[in-house]
């Protein structure tokens, strides 16, 4: 809920300004109109960045992946014991 109050909050802090550039006319009007557009660009872009960032820092979990291979094995004991064919592997 509180990601919720920080977007709306965000958007309405926004627009408000975008309200007021439009209302004093400081930008001109045609370049004050595709500020939304420039926004959603820069956002998007920014997306891009943290995932990309992100993926660059992912990090490897020797250990947490051995537990998964010991969870897989308990697994494939479990459905050969009821009688599934799990494959040879």
């Amino acid at each position: 809920m509180k990601h919720i109050l920080k977007i709306l909050a965000l958007l309405v802090a926004i627009s408000a300004f975008w309200i007021g550039l439009l209302q004093a006319s400081v930008i001109p009007e045609s370049y004050t109109w595709l500020l939304p557009l420039y926004f959603i660009v820069s956002l998007g872009c920014y997306g891009v960045l943290m995932v990309g960032v992100g993926l660059m820092q992912f990090p490897t979990c020797p250990q947490e992946a051995l537990l998964l291979h010991q969870d897989i094995l308990e697994a494939r004991d479990f459905l050969k014991n009821k009688g599934v064919d799990v494959g040879s592997n």
